[in-house]
């Protein structure tokens, strides 16, 4: 049986955020703008996951034996340009050891059907410009780049 085979994609639970909270030390290390805070990642994770499920959602990727591989996180917005929800989708990791398998396409694929379940017109998301590995991914499954940049501004320290 391939990894991807024994993998199952579900709704996280305030019992993985530690796992979870270890994916995103890995994730945050690739990524430029952000850095690892366990109290945040444990405060944001908390936020999201009491969220009604319209609202956002927190995936896993779990082996048979129930050990956490990856996740992903999305998010409903209102788009005006879309007059009508978009999705943002956030936090997209898999253990390095497990990459290449198809997992993330897994837990993208999931994000997607839930994101139209609930009405999202648009799925976006961003990626770090400097992560090769993920660009190549997302245009080899057929997303396409913007002509937008982000933009941050913080308007306090949490």
């Amino acid at each position: 049986m391939s990894a991807v085979q024994a993998i199952r994609i579900e709704r996280a639970s305030d019992n993985d955020i530690p796992v979870l909270i270890e994916l995103l030390a890995a994730l945050f290390a690739i990524e430029g703008d952000f850095s690892a805070d366990r109290s945040k990642q444990r405060r944001g994770l908390e936020l999201l996951l009491a969220q009604p499920d319209d609202r956002a959602i927190v995936m896993v990727a779990r082996t048979q034996d129930g050990t956490v591989v990856g996740m992903a996180s999305a998010q409903l917005v209102i788009s005006t340009a879309e007059g009508a929800p978009a999705a943002w989708i956030e936090d997209l990791v898999v253990r390095q050891s497990l990459r290449g398998q198809g997992i993330a396409r897994l837990l993208l694929h999931e994000a997607l059907g839930w994101a139209h379940r609930h009405g999202a017109t648009r799925v976006q998301l961003l990626a770090d410009n400097t992560n090769t590995p993920a660009l190549d991914f997302y245009r080899q499954i057929g997303w396409q780049p913007t002509q937008l940049f982000a933009w941050r501004r913080f308007l306090r320290d949490a």
